[in-house]
């Protein structure tokens, strides 16, 4: 007996409602608002859909830490299978991370070679939207971006996809092939109580494949902007007031002309402004030469 294909979708899991300080930029995330995005949900609903018309098996991976596997037995509970890559580091260093190497890392995961493999056109935290095209990469099939519909037909998919001025776009896509699609009309089904309560107690394998660190170390985050400093009051009438709150009457620094220089040497330049303005310690304006 031949063995079932495979639907294979790439669901990316975030906090929807990350919160960062105002003060610090510190970026923290909340394990209780961690979710598949829209466009994420829909992915998943058009694997289920189109794995049911053909009788295949429905493989959801998403990479991260413990916090995606609520949301992975949630769609545990729809019948689809689940797995999750192992990832380290902050939220910010997953940010800066290599997509590609990323994408590398999920066909990995997969264990053999799909037959469709479904993404969201754009994930909700980093919006690049590089993935698909990075993942038919390294399948070497043929990708089409931005769908908003996709039917079965026999073994090939009739894809629809928007245009601008309310233009629609219908095109066949032979198999394999990595379709991302919209979250334009398309939501997750919702599973059974029985089965919602009997997912709960499921246990999400973890793939523990390398994912190389991000190209940028990242040294840390704070919010943008110079300290605050102490500054006496205004003194006189209002309009020397005005005139000393606004600075009109003072000299400006005149705007620096760089270049040419390489890249390295704009980078040491912009580092130095930073400085220079206090958004940044003068014991990292090195980094970029280093």
């Amino acid at each position: 007996m031949a063995e079932p294909r495979l639907v294979a979708v790439l669901a990316r899991c975030s906090d929807l409602r990350v919160e960062v300080d105002a003060l610090t930029g510190a970026v923290s995330r909340d394990a209780r608002t961690v979710a598949f995005s829209s466009s994420d949900a829909a992915a998943i609903e058009h694997g289920l859909q189109l794995a049911s018309a053909w009788g295949a098996r429905t493989l959801v991976l998403t990479a991260g830490g413990p916090e995606c596997d609520g949301p992975l037995r949630d769609v545990a509970a729809l019948g689809a299978e689940v797995r999750r890559v192992a990832t380290h580091g902050s939220y910010v260093e997953e940010l800066a991370a290599d997509e590609r190497a990323l994408a590398r890392a999920m066909v990995s995961a997969m264990g053999e070679r799909p037959d469709l493999v479904l993404c969201a056109d754009r994930s909700a935290d980093r919006g690049t939207g590089a993935l698909p095209a990075f993942v038919a990469h390294e399948l070497g099939v043929v990708q089409a971006p931005g769908l908003v519909s996709l039917e079965r037909d026999g073994n090939e998919l009739i894809a629809e996809r928007r245009l601008d001025f309310g233009r629609r776009e219908r095109m066949r896509v032979p198999l394999p092939a990595v379709c991302s699609v919209e979250a334009a009309g398309t939501r997750l089904r919702r599973a059974s109580l029985p089965a919602s309560l009997a997912a709960a107690r499921f246990e999400v394998p973890v793939a523990e494949v390398a994912v190389p660190g991000p190209a940028v170390r990242v040294l840390g985050s704070r919010a943008a902007r110079p300290r605050p400093r102490h500054l006496p009051a205004p003194t006189g009438s209002s309009r020397e007031r005005l005139l000393a709150l606004t600075g009109a009457l003072l000299s400006h620094e005149p705007p620096t002309v760089i270049g040419p220089v390489d890249a390295s040497g704009a980078a040491d330049a912009l580092l130095e402004f930073l400085a220079r303005n206090g958004y940044l310690s003068e014991a990292r304006t090195g980094y970029a030469a280093s």
